[in-house]
């Protein structure tokens, strides 16, 4: 068992790692060793929320004072790996050891780690592709990919996925709750009516290029394709209270930028179809969620657990879908869980649902909005969410 599992962590990195080859026709107008728009953030946030973006400093300096020392890729290639995955490792054990919820310290480091990666001496030498495996290799290590592995022997397995903070311009010290939620439950073992099942998590990045180039495919197919998991949940922040995202739609319409400030020239009068690498992305105009969602709804909370239904489409507006039937041949302008990434992970999710595993429960949960950080509300929303989950285990 042990073996299997080492080699499917092989292979899944191995996969996600040829995936960086693609990457590099993002850097076409500018040199990868340019800072981001999301690196340019980080002295902002070491100003304004100091004890928040600094607190994995011991990594990020031992990180970097390693790279002055680095003489070529290989060496480069270890450092990144080892403190990649160790970032994630030492993000999960402040986040247990000081039960604050607080998912920003992992992402600000990464930030840090990233902007240390690109303005290192031997870095700026590289090929772009060598440049672009390992910063993909720092993105896969440190949110949780190569940590995956459903060894606590349960009865069943959950996939999930949360988000990093976005729409930082607005507020530089915003959390994302499902981001608080992924690292909630990951590792967890949750236990209703006799039935086991444990959690194992990711966090993906709100930046549309990543998306693009088929981030999502890489890294779920496997756990789809080979059907070694039970549950797959998308989640991200929303509205006002938790929304299950019954119909997600291909197209995205959302203006607000990502993370790196892109917009896509995507409205609601011109909703546009994302791309798959090279390719526009093929699939129906909507679909359909696959999660026991009458059991999901007796979570128990603050909140309301909605079964939304509401889309858009070019032709017929706004309306609440009654049917797949009855919306999948209309034009998408919205899906259930909006025009934006939000509902693009889901809309990817089961798609792949649909090709490899027909019957496998997957879709998105909308955890209620929070504004910057607010400890009192995200416990409260990482509970629900543990409740809303083990009601689904029990049908599963």
């Amino acid at each position: 068992m042990l073996t299997s599992l080492k080699t499917k962590k092989i292979t899944t990195l191995a996969a996600a790692l040829s995936l960086s080859m693609s990457f590099v026709s993002h850097a076409k107008t500018e040199p990868l060793s340019a800072l981001t728009v999301e690196e340019q953030r980080i002295e902002k946030a070491l100003e304004s929320i100091p004890n928040v973006s600094a607190r994995l400093k011991p990594r990020v300096d031992t990180f970097t004072e390693q790279l002055i020392k680095a003489s070529n890729y290989t060496a480069l290639t270890q450092l990144t790996t080892r403190h990649g995955s160790g970032l994630w490792r030492d993000a999960k054990q402040a986040f247990n050891q000081l039960n604050d919820y607080d998912d920003r310290p992992l992402y600000w480091a990464r930030l840090q780690m990233s902007k240390a990666l690109r303005s290192s001496k031997a870095f700026v030498n590289l090929l772009a592709s060598q440049q672009q495996k390992l910063l993909w290799t720092l993105e896969l290590q440190s949110r949780g990919q190569a940590d995956i592995a459903f060894d606590k022997k349960t009865d069943k397995k959950i996939l999930l996925t949360g988000f990093d903070p976005f729409f930082l311009d607005r507020h530089i010290d915003q959390s994302n709750p499902s981001g608080v939620v992924a690292l909630s439950l990951d590792d967890l073992v949750l236990s209703i009516d006799g039935k086991t099942a444990e959690i194992e998590v990711l966090i993906v990045p709100v930046r549309f290029r990543d998306f693009d180039q088929g981030m999502i495919e890489e890294l779920l197919t496997p756990y789809i394709q080979d059907q070694s998991v039970d549950m797959v949940l998308t989640v991200s922040m929303g509205r006002e209270n938790f929304d299950l995202e019954r119909y997600p739609a291909l197209r995205r319409s959302a203006k607000a930028p990502d993370n790196l400030n892109v917009l896509t020239g995507a409205t609601k009068t011109n909703p546009l179809v994302p791309k798959l690498k090279s390719s526009i992305l093929l699939g129906p105009e909507f679909v359909e969620f696959s999660l026991p969602i009458t059991a999901m709804q007796k979570g128990e909370g603050n909140y309301l657990v909605n079964d939304n239904r509401k889309v858009s489409t070019l032709s017929g507006g706004e309306f609440n879908a009654q049917a797949l039937a009855n919306i999948v041949k209309q034009t998408s302008v919205s899906g259930s869980g909006g025009g934006y990434l939000s509902n693009e992970i889901s809309y990817r999710s089961i798609v792949l649902r649909n090709k490899f595993n027909p019957t496998l429960p997957v879709g998105h949960i909308h955890t209620p909005r929070i504004k910057a950080f607010d400890k009192k509300v995200l416990i409260d929303i990482v509970t629900q969410s543990k409740s809303i989950i083990t009601q689904g285990v029990a049908e599963l």
